[in-house]
């Protein structure tokens, strides 16, 4: 009796068994809808009016805490890493743009920033615009006139300039009277300079 029970238990548990990998054979076969994988998509540039705004904000703090001679103001809008890249070529830090601030011999040098395009990608934003850098020379008023491209990350909730550079296009004195153009150039109005090409360096025969 006991092995004619140990048998029956043995082959009720074969034909389990049996029929397990038969159903899984079967759902094996049938034909499986192919699923479409999408990756996700990536952030959006945008250039709406709010993003603008908080920019222009930004640029607004900026341009208080320099023409204040703010210290602290001015450690909360560029981020500890910053650089900026002079319209002469100058690289600069954070530091350095603070010394030179507070050293500033012109007290009355004073600027002014705007935004007109800005691009977010994520925590990053692109900020493009004019500035304008009213100084002293001497005795006459200059103010100096470009386009900045700004790079800011959202730090601890706000966004921090990381990155700067302007480009001058022009400085004038305010009330004195255009120069008229001449058709001649100077060297240093030339893109380059070639010495071996040059009037002085021909031999004559």
């Amino acid at each position: 009796m006991k092995h004619s029970a140990s048998f029956a238990a043995i082959a009720a548990l074969f034909s389990c068994l049996c029929f397990v990998g038969f159903s899984e054979s079967g759902a094996a076969a049938q034909p499986t809808t192919p699923t479409t994988v999408t990756a996700a998509a990536p952030a959006a540039a945008t250039t709406d009016s709010s993003t603008l705004r908080e920019l222009q904000a930004v640029e607004d703090k900026w341009t208080a805490a320099f023409n204040q001679r703010d210290q602290y103001a001015l450690e909360l809008v560029l981020a500890p890493l910053f650089m900026d890249v002079s319209p002469t070529g100058v690289f600069t830090t954070r530091d350095q743009q603070i010394a030179d601030m507070i050293t500033l011999d012109d007290k009355t040098a004073a600027t002014e920033q705007r935004v007109l395009a800005a691009r977010v990608l994520g925590d990053v934003a692109i900020a493009t615009g004019t500035y304008t850098y009213r100084h002293r020379a001497g005795n006459a008023e200059i103010l100096d006139k470009g386009v900045f491209t700004h790079v800011f990350q959202r730090q601890h909730g706000q966004w921090m300039c990381l990155s700067a550079q302007e480009t001058p296009v022009a400085s004038v004195t305010p009330g004195a009277k255009p120069q008229q153009k001449t058709k001649t150039h100077s060297q240093a109005e030339m893109p380059f300079h070639i010495p071996f090409f040059t009037k002085g360096n021909t031999n004559s025969q």
